[in-house]
């Protein structure tokens, strides 16, 4: 790219920000602050003797959190409202017809490179037996069984690819009703559930450090369940549809619940797999 060429994009970048600016009618330091720039760097953009641009993964922060496309931003199109345009910073997802799993597997490969952050509503996916899976969702032939002992596969081998981080925060009152057969696990038996308790302490410990297990107290914290999917997306799980989040504002929120949920862990990665053999040996 020659030198006219820079000038003139970061010329039409720094128009366009400035729009977005103007639209918002806050302060430069809280408007770097919600698009997850550095001041510094916010005045660096503005600044007309500037040819300075933001890197691939800044621009498309800030186009998500103002509801623009990374084109508009870059002056490459006149509307900033056009077909291709950025996600609204809330969807609805219905997870009806295996769609939810369907979901769940393209935004973990878009999330390739990146850390996932996931709060389970019972047992990961990828660490269920058949036999709590046939009891959570019906026999192994039914449609929602097969979605998702098929999700749980892909899921499994995603976590062993080696560029994977996956955190996982879960209560420990779940294994802990697992292990009794109390609470939704009344009606499994005494054998599916030490079977259960025991697979996950293989998998915890073969997956390590790429899958790393919290376990939490959840009188004292409490996390609907969700994913966290790098800096793209957050999905709640709310049963019959996906709550999706993609403003940067929103995600780094439940980002930083998550890592509350992690301090407050009264067992890590470093104790998950032995709790879970003390459990199952009760």
């Amino acid at each position: 790219m020659s030198g006219t060429d820079k000038r003139e994009l970061a010329a039409l970048f720094r128009e366009r920000l400035g729009i977005l600016m103007a639209r918002r009618g806050e302060p430069p330091s809280r408007f770097a602050a919600r698009v997850g720039l550095d001041r510094s760097a916010l005045s660096h953009f503005l600044d007309a003797a500037s040819t300075r641009m933001p890197r691939a993964e800044a621009l498309c922060d800030i186009a998500r959190s103002e509801g623009v496309t990374t084109d508009w931003l870059l002056g490459l199109t006149q509307s900033a409202a056009d077909a291709a345009a950025i996600a609204p910073a809330i969807e609805i997802e219905q997870t009806e017809n295996g769609r939810g799993d369907t979901l769940l597997a393209s935004w973990h490969q878009q999330a390739v490179g990146y850390k996932i952050r996931y709060v389970p509503g019972t047992i990961p996916d990828l660490l269920r037996t058949e036999a709590v899976l046939t009891y959570e969702f019906g026999a192994p032939e039914t449609v929602k069984a097969a979605a998702k002992a098929d999700q749980g596969r892909r899921l499994l081998a995603y976590t062993r690819r080696p560029e994977t981080d996956m955190e996982v925060c879960m209560p420990l009152q779940t294994l802990e009703q697992l292990a009794a057969g109390t609470g939704i696990w009344t009606g499994l038996s005494e054998g599916a559930r030490r079977e259960q308790l025991d697979h996950m302490a293989r998998l915890v410990e073969e997956l390590y450090p790429t899958f790393r297990l919290f376990l939490y107290d959840s009188r004292v914290r409490f996390s609907p369940p969700y994913t966290v999917f790098g800096p793209q997306r957050a999905a709640l799980f709310l049963g019959s549809f996906y709550l999706v989040v993609n403003s940067v504002e929103h995600i780094r929120a439940l980002t930083r619940h998550f890592d509350m949920l992690i301090r407050a862990a009264s067992i890590g990665p470093d104790r998950a797999a032995g709790h879970l053999r003390d459990l199952a040996s009760r």
